[in-house]
């Protein structure tokens, strides 16, 4: 994948705001979640990565950064055990769904007990948590991110990340950054590499276990 380089030259929300809450304003977050052309985008990321994942249904699997919880529906439909979380209070409570009941907390911070998800899944969040280099407070909180999804996953447990990177400097650098902790095993799976409208970014990572 290093022949893989992009850049992406117009200027996307993680940006344009200091952070995710003042992005998510109000106006943003009710337009967000009422969006039907976003839901179907969630809905058919959400599908692919689950194939990437490829684990049982009935499943114990984190949906984090859950949002107003598009991926999380389609996981509870599929049959899934879901646990849902995110740090933006409007988007947990404005997209109304009982069966969810999703929980108000930060990604860096999951308050789970050790191995009891079998996955975890993550769409469209990550480039909230890295998205410069040579940032040390965010790649502090990337890899307390790691640190903790290692903590609460079981020993074969597996992720899925899909985000938007800026370009391809900033994918490389999250990738080694997982790699040189040697608490995941994984590699990046690219569709449609070649078309920046319709590229989507995984990246794969299974639990390594310490003997």
């Amino acid at each position: 994948m290093k022949e893989f380089r992009f850049n992406i030259n117009t200027i996307r929300p993680e940006e344009s705001f200091r952070d995710v809450f003042e992005y998510f304003n109000d106006e943003q977050a009710f337009k967000y979640s009422t969006s039907k052309s976003m839901m179907k985008t969630q809905e058919t990321i959400t599908l692919r990565a689950l194939e990437i994942l490829n684990i049982k249904k009935n499943e114990r699997i984190l949906d984090a950064g859950c949002g107003c919880g598009f991926s999380s529906i389609v996981l509870k439909q599929l049959g899934f055990n879901v646990v849902s979380f995110d740090i933006v209070k409007r988007l947990l409570y404005i997209y109304q769904n009982p069966e969810l009941n999703p929980i108000l907390a930060d990604m860096s911070f999951p308050p789970f007990k050790e191995s009891i998800f079998s996955a975890i899944i993550s769409i469209s969040a990550l480039q909230w948590i890295y998205r410069e280099l040579n940032n040390p407070v965010m790649e502090e909180n990337l890899i307390r991110l790691m640190e903790a999804f290692y903590g609460i996953l079981k020993p074969q447990g597996k992720i899925v990340f899909q985000f938007y990177p800026k370009n391809d400097q900033i994918m490389d650098r999250i990738g080694s950054i997982f790699k040189r902790s040697n608490l995941f095993s994984g590699k990046y799976i690219i569709d449609n590499i070649k078309n920046p409208k319709k590229r989507k970014i995984f990246l794969f990572l299974s639990k390594i276990n310490k003997k």
